[in-house]
């Protein structure tokens, strides 16, 4: 393939060949894999955990039912899921092994260790036949993933009928103002942050170039549409800050 036929994408404010983006976020996320959970905390001040807790209640986990939790890292969504839904299974599937390993360090995951599966795999190309899960969830993965639109298709597909999908990302405040404020705080705090707390400042940086680059709320359940899920809908958290998206395999 000539250079200039050659598909790119963007990783961060970068633009790099399709094929190189998954290697450049596999390495921040193993760069960052052992203070992860460390700098989720001190980035939001603890609001990930609301904005966690309030995905949970939107999506009220039923028994027994089977979870993917996709981009899981160390195992947040799964720990919560499985907690609400007494007989449930989850799976853990991200692309980075050594945020699933800081994951199973985990006290949850010694007590949850007979309901609970450590997967390395794509999001663009899930490991898992069709019709396979009754849930499918991805909190601030997606906006990682090199091609959103496959990986919304492969959450279709394996997902059985009758099964929900929803998605907690960053978004974009409908506030010009406040929008204006929050970049302040992105582009001047949390990479500086990241220098003193993981000692890397580049991966920082790419996270939050890359919550930019990521689709607004209408653009984005438009794609949500394309891939087939019907009712779909989302709630912006924190003035949109980040957006909870829902969707259903009818």
């Amino acid at each position: 393939m000539t250079e200039s036929a050659q598909k790119t994408t963007h990783f961060g404010f970068q633009t790099v060949a399709e094929e190189e983006k998954a290697g450049l976020v596999h390495g921040v996320f193993t760069r960052v894999a052992s203070r992860y959970d460390l700098m989720n905390d001190l980035m939001s001040g603890g609001v990930h955990r609301v904005w966690k807790d309030a995905m949970m209640d939107w999506l009220a986990p039923q028994p027994h039912q089977r979870l993917l939790d996709v981009a899981g890292g160390t195992g947040d969504i799964a720990f919560r899921f499985l907690g609400r839904a007494p007989g449930a299974t989850a799976v853990v599937c991200d692309m980075t092994e050594s945020m699933l390993v800081e994951g199973r360090k985990r006290a949850e995951a010694d007590n949850l260790a007979a309901s609970l599966d450590w997967v390395v795999g794509d999001g663009m190309a899930l490991p898992f036949a069709d019709n396979s899960f009754d849930v499918f969830t991805n909190s601030f993965g997606t906006r990682n993933i090199t091609r959103i639109q496959d990986a919304l298709n492969e959450a279709y597909r394996v997902l059985k009928p009758g099964g929900r999908m929803m998605i907690l990302e960053f978004s974009q405040m409908p506030n010009p103002l406040l929008q204006w404020a929050y970049d302040r705080y992105s582009f001047n705090v949390i990479p500086p942050l990241g220098q003193f707390v993981v000692n890397d400042r580049d991966s920082y940086q790419y996270l939050v170039e890359s919550i930019r680059k990521f689709p607004d709320q209408e653009t984005f359940a438009s794609m949500i549409r394309q891939a087939g899920f019907e009712q779909v809908k989302y709630r912006n958290l924190s003035m949109g800050i980040a957006a909870l998206h829902s969707g259903w395999k009818i």
